[in-house]
């Protein structure tokens, strides 16, 4: 354990740069920063602009894209900073997590503390990192066409790739913190809440999945009232697009619904697992988890509801975006203990 411990709490670092990575994501998305570097450049762009030819560089670049011709139109440099510094720290970030990810890989394996199947699940990550990285910029091409706006599929596909390896990271860690968890006797209701959870995990980043395509479409700034859309439990415009698949990625209406739908399920689910969780023999750390899970859904409806009654502000919206992070955390740590 204690040649394992240094290699968890390195991981839980990474997963901390991660659930960072997603906040500042949001925001960038939030104040429409994303497009505002239309290059891609992993080592040259590292370098920030320090003086005032580089900034007239940057903004000349960023003139020939649809986002300033058809939205930013006679922006200043000043104007055009506040939104290069989201986006430059976005990038900054993911470069961060790469580093501070092979950096103390390589030490581990030089140093024989990595065994070939740990090496083979990190090596993984790895290659998912760098999987992430270029998904980010696929997603910014989808904007520097016609359409100043990144494609709400790229988009969702970015951030459920982020939570997957946060997912990763996080379960690998807690197998090295707690290698053998509770010694339960396996009996057929413990197995039932086991599935349970393992539920619970997967309709929580089925959400997360749904909130994407809500930001990607900027659904959150339709119908702001709850609990009912604009006076209907099911607004009449839910189906108004042709084909009818379309409805469940472009549709305000129908996205917006979906997501609410999926955390009322949550808002049924989530007590009655914890209901059954406390009337089981679980250890305390398990129940401790449990409690969590509970909790932070609390939270995380509260954020959801207050984003959308306040118009979408950007430290509400981006709260409510790392609150699915540690939502689904706390899901995947219940599911943990359970195995």
């Amino acid at each position: 354990m204690s040649m394992r411990k240094p290699i968890a709490i390195w991981l839980l670092i990474c997963c901390a740069l991660v659930f960072a990575m997603v906040v500042v994501g949001g925001v960038t998305r939030l104040t429409d920063s994303g497009l505002s570097i239309v290059e891609w450049q992993p080592i040259v762009g590292t370098m920030p602009p320090v003086t005032d030819s580089d900034w007239d560089e940057l903004l000349e670049k960023y003139r020939e894209s649809p986002q300033y011709q058809k939205v930013n139109k006679g922006m200043s440099v000043d104007e055009f900073k506040s939104i290069f510094w989201w986006e430059y720290f976005h990038r900054l970030l993911g470069r961060l997590i790469g580093l501070v990810f092979f950096v103390p890989f390589v030490y581990f394996l030089v140093k024989k503390q990595i065994d070939k199947p740990l090496g083979i699940k990190l090596s993984g990550m790895f290659i998912l990192g760098g999987l992430q990285g270029f998904m980010g910029w696929y997603m910014v091409m989808s904007g520097l066409v016609n359409d100043p706006h990144v494609s709400q599929y790229r988009l969702t596909a970015h951030l459920g790739l982020a939570f997957i390896i946060f997912a990763g990271l996080f379960w690998i860690a807690l197998d090295l913190i707690s290698p053998d968890r509770d010694h339960h006797t396996i009996t057929e209701p413990l197995k039932r809440l086991r599935r349970f959870s393992i539920g619970l995990t997967s309709l929580i980043f089925i959400m997360v999945l749904s909130g994407g395509f809500v930001a990607g479409i900027r659904a959150g700034l339709a119908y702001n009232t709850f609990p009912l859309m604009n006076g209907h439990f099911i607004p009449p415009e839910i189906f108004m697009l042709e084909p009818w698949y379309r409805n469940f990625f472009d549709n305000m209406a129908t996205v917006q619904f979906d997501h609410r739908l999926i955390a009322w399920i949550l808002a049924f689910l989530v007590p009655l697992f914890w209901f059954k969780a406390m009337k089981s023999e679980l250890s305390n750390t398990t129940r401790l988890a449990c409690h969590l899970l509970l909790i932070m859904l609390v939270i995380q409806i509260s954020l959801g509801i207050a984003t959308l009654l306040n118009f979408v502000p950007i430290p509400l919206a981006a709260s409510h975006q790392g609150g699915a992070v540690l939502l689904f955390a706390a899901a995947l740590w219940v599911s943990h203990r359970l195995r």
